[in-house]
């Protein structure tokens, strides 16, 4: 992956072969021709940050490497140059990689400077004002229902507008798109009332993807309400395996895979997404094709580590990675804008692989053509179906129409694994006789020939270099009191924001947990009850962490050293967890939920509304605690079943808990 930085010099690679005159026999002729009208509308690709807190990392990137990343994302024509932003609509609640904050913790809380992705589609924003925006909620507050965001309707549809409006009015971004529940059941009732409640203010222009899930529910919905028919503009389905259905195609409405990919991304994910990019439209119909993720700038030891369209989760150390599914992308957005149209002819080629093309209103025509094998295109979902592809095949096309007259054109190609790789080289432009041309095209090998002349971009110097999170670390909590979070925590249940505590001479900022109603959870089963905000390098084994305290009514407060998990999954947390709890004992336990405890004790002094320090040692199989600098405990533990793992800190239950001077260092 760390090739990037010469990814334009012209080699041998993948080698076209150009007839003007075919001269080889021919199995097929491909005609690409806009005579008889054209294809479906191109809507553009995307990629999803959200589902969730999965560009954690990327907001506490230095400059200029943040600049550089956002610009291999969303700068036209440089790297992915991607046409379409989706992002999670925070709902306090872990939503995969971590908890996004809501706009709206209650339902008389209303705040637009919470989390990130305000700030991500701003910088998308300045890079591609055509870019489009997409929202969807993960989670939702537990206020909006009990246990479910659809019995009051109206107060749900009311919570999303409100996230809507409140995009335009302090951050002047206009959102174009917004689903309804991410992977979860819909309630048809909802889905018309957040239409109205969309025009009732004033967003007309706001079209509604249903329903982020599977495709053959809301297609037979469809079909069987007019009036839901009238209201749901695209079906979104996720990791299709670039198939849709009868029914859905039989809606009439565009259709989208609205999240698809979700791949490591090394060579054969970039193989992946080559394939489902052409294949979704091939197979299926769609229009668009999203991936999640974005950008993997999420640690590396939560869920799907590096399924990103790149990397870059060492803000420390300012290193990214430029992974081959950019340049992917690249080599259909650099070519093509939403709004293009499809030709009717595209399809599959004889000796395997696909090719589509697509044209603008003025004489443009972009090819893009992908031969990926069966054993290097391998997408983590759905399973694919064998298949074969031709080491090598002749493919003859035929240009027709407004493009019968087209004499050369420009070439892109790529190949990412095997010997003799290429990452979105430019080569001498393919000549055109009388419409026809034809290409050798090599297995594994990605090509875009195209009517629009491009430069080769320039790419950054090389980043640098990788380094684990830097020990010792220390962490006041004293930025701007805006409801930010602190750098590097990953919040993993609960949402812990940057406080302003007047109260406090000697704790002016701090952290503190801020949610106090269980969330309607996107993760099955929920993840835990336990609020938890997870730092530093996923290796660490001998560290003391420490933390000042303050519990405020209820409930209790932790540090925790080798966390060993986070995500859907964080409520079997396993790890050292000391524990200051309201009704003034402490506890030293294994886990996050409380069932395995170690050791515990009555303490001589009140716990709520007054600060305390925690101290939690840990090297080998000792384990020290001590409060305000007086010993708890010291034990030899025996072997203990986590031996490394984050530092973290958290609240029992849903209660304020405010913490402050945050440090990790190495155990002596």
């Amino acid at each position: 992956m760390a090739s990037y930085e010469n990814h334009y010099y012209p080699v041998p690679y993948c080698y076209l072969l150009v007839l003007c005159v075919l001269t080889a026999p021919v199995v097929s002729v491909y005609n690409l021709t806009d005579e008889g009208g054209l294809g479906m509308t191109f809507d553009g690709i995307g990629g999803l940050s959200g589902g969730g807190a999965t560009s954690r990392l990327l907001v506490s990137y230095p400059e200029p490497q943040r600049a550089q990343i956002l610009d291999y994302l969303f700068k036209p024509n440089f790297g992915a140059a991607l046409q379409i932003l989706k992002v999670e609509i925070g709902g306090d609640a872990q939503s995969t990689d971590g908890s996004e904050p809501s706009h709206m913790h209650t339902k008389d809380d209303q705040n637009y400077t919470r989390g990130y992705e305000w700030w991500l589609m701003r910088e998308a924003k300045k890079r591609n004002p055509d870019i489009k925006l997409y929202a969807l909620p993960w989670a939702f507050p537990g206020w909006v229902g009990g246990g479910q965001p659809y019995p009051k309707p109206d107060l749900t549809a009311g919570y999303v507008v409100n996230w809507i409006l409140g995009a335009k009015t302090f951050h002047n971004l206009t959102i174009d798109y917004v689903g309804i529940w991410n992977e979860k059941e819909y309630d048809v009732t909802y889905i018309k009332t957040l239409r109205k409640t969309l025009d009732d203010n004033g967003l007309g222009h706001v079209m509604i993807v249903a329903a982020d899930g599977g495709w053959l529910r809301i297609s037979e919905d469809i079909m069987a309400d007019p009036e839901l028919a009238k209201v749901v503009d695209i079906i979104g389905a996720h990791y299709p395996g670039t198939q849709s259905i009868p029914v859905a195609k039989a809606t009439g409405k565009t259709l989208w895979a609205s999240e698809d990919y979700s791949t490591f991304n090394n060579p054969k994910g970039a193989s992946c997404w080559a394939r489902i990019l052409n294949q979704n439209y091939v197979n299926g119909h769609m229009t668009s094709t999203i991936s999640w993720n974005l950008i993997a700038s999420y640690y590396d030891n939560l869920p799907y580590p590096r399924d990103g369209l790149m990397t870059a989760n060492q803000p420390w150390s300012g290193h990214y990675e430029v992974s081959d599914p950019i340049w992917v992308t690249a080599h259909t957005t650099h070519f093509t804008s939403p709004g293009w149209k499809y030709l009717k002819g595209v399809g599959h080629l004889d000796g395997g692989g696909s090719y589509v093309a697509l044209a603008d209103s003025t004489g443009n025509v972009t090819i893009v053509i992908e031969a990926m094998t069966h054993e290097h295109s391998k997408c983590v979902r759905p399973l694919l179906p064998p298949y074969s592809v031709a080491p090598k095949q002749i493919v003859n096309f035929q240009l027709g129409g407004a493009f019968e007259k087209i004499t050369h054109l420009n070439l892109w190609y790529s190949k990412f694994v095997g010997n003799s790789t290429a990452r979105f080289q430019s080569r001498d432009p393919v000549k055109v006789t009388g419409g026809k041309f034809s290409v050798e095209v090599e297995e594994n090998c990605l090509y875009t020939l195209t009517t629009v002349k491009e430069a080769p971009p320039t790419a950054y110097p090389k980043p640098p270099a990788s380094a684990p999170f830097p020990l010792p670390y220390k962490e006041n909590f004293d930025g701007p009191s805006d409801s930010s979070e602190a750098p590097y925590f990953a919040d993993q249940t609960g949402v812990f924001e940057l406080h302003g505590n007047e109260s406090s001479p000697n704790h002016q900022g701090t952290m503190r947990q801020v949610v106090t109603q269980r969330p309607i959870f996107w993760c099955k089963k929920g993840p835990t009850d336990s609020p938890i905000s997870v730092v530093g390098d996923h290796n660490w084994t001998d560290v003391t962490v420490s933390c000042d305290v303050l519990v405020e009514q209820q409930g209790g407060a932790f540090v925790a050293a080798r966390v060993d998990r986070g995500g859907c999954v964080i409520k079997n947390a396993l790890g050292l967890f000391l524990w200051l709890l309201a009704d003034d004992v402490w506890a030293l336990s294994y886990d996050i939920a409380l069932k395995n405890i170690v050791l515990q004790g009555k303490l001589n002094t009140t716990v709520v509304g007054q600060w305390h320090r925690l101290d939690l040692y840990v090297k080998g199989e000792v384990t020290r605690g001590s409060l305000n600098g007086q010993a708890l405990f010291h034990i030899r533990t025996g072997p203990l079943p986590i031996k490394k793992g984050f530092a973290a800190i958290g609240s029992l239950d849903f209660k304020n808990v405010q913490f402050d001077n945050f440090e990790v260092v190495r155990a002596k």
